[in-house]
């Protein structure tokens, strides 16, 4: 059985498509190209799809719009924007909906390739490790976190809330809510926060920061007027304000 991540590469640019194709296989990927969201829909029906790299502007359904239908159907499939240079605000929105990376067109395939591997390695750490007994590794000491009534379970990435609800978490957001909580009452700055979640894979880039944690005030139904969990530090960064127990 072939074990190398499958990609789907979706960029209506049939060139841009077959040349990286190319590279990405080259480099031990697995890789189908579609040029809209029918073609891309179509392959993930019939695929395991590791990870999604897609064009922002395509004709017909853009990426914006194909990954609000696949987070609302509960796809949490990681996701890679290919934006044009300087859409920063489509950058924005992307990280807001649920997009896990971005990079700027005209792009370099090794970088492309390296922010590849880092959501990859971000995403299929194991979701479910197990003990000899048979028992989740959840229920064994070291596990879980344990702030203000919610838990973070290390072992399946997800969030549970004080009523016992299993709130769904994307690699980026667990990634930024693990770091805040392995830093708790310290401010930690965006650049600290990168590299803490992210590493230096991504590109320096605050407002990325600044959307995850919005995203996951959200989730942790923390005012974004009056965060009580999370704190902003004017000009420091951000502060995790509860005490953390370990589990």
């Amino acid at each position: 059985m072939n074990t190398a991540p499958f990609l789907l590469f979706i960029d209506d640019d049939l060139e841009i498509g077959e040349l990286t194709s190319r590279f990405l296989t080259q480099h031990g990927m697995r890789v189908q190209t579609a040029a809209n969201s029918d073609q891309a829909f179509q392959i993930m029906a019939q695929n395991q799809v590791d990870l999604i790299v897609m064009d922002i502007m395509m004709p017909g359904e853009d990426g914006l719009e194909l990954t609000r239908r696949l987070r609302g159907r509960g796809n949490l499939t990681p996701i890679i924007f290919l934006t044009a240079l300087g859409e920063d605000t489509d950058r924005i929105v992307g990280l807001e909906i649920g997009a896990d990376d971005y990079l700027a067109k005209p792009f370099n395939p090794r970088e492309l390739l390296a922010r590849i591997k880092a959501v990859l390695r971000r995403s299929h750490e194991p979701k479910a490790n197990t003990e000899p007994s048979g028992l989740p590794s959840s229920d064994y000491p070291g596990m879980a976190r344990c702030f203000a009534g919610w838990t973070l379970s290390l072992a399946t990435r997800d969030l549970i809330s004080p009523d016992g609800i299993v709130v769904i978490l994307s690699a980026g957001e667990f990634d930024m809510l693990k770091a805040l909580i392995d830093h708790p009452r310290r401010i930690l700055s965006r650049d600290q926060l990168l590299d803490l979640a992210r590493g230096r894979n991504a590109i320096p880039f605050d407002r990325s920061i600044d959307i995850q944690i919005s995203r996951l005030r959200r989730k942790l139904n923390d005012d974004a007027k009056e965060p009580q969990l999370i704190k902003t530090v004017r000009g420091g960064g951000y502060l995790f304000t509860p005490s953390v127990e370990v589990k």
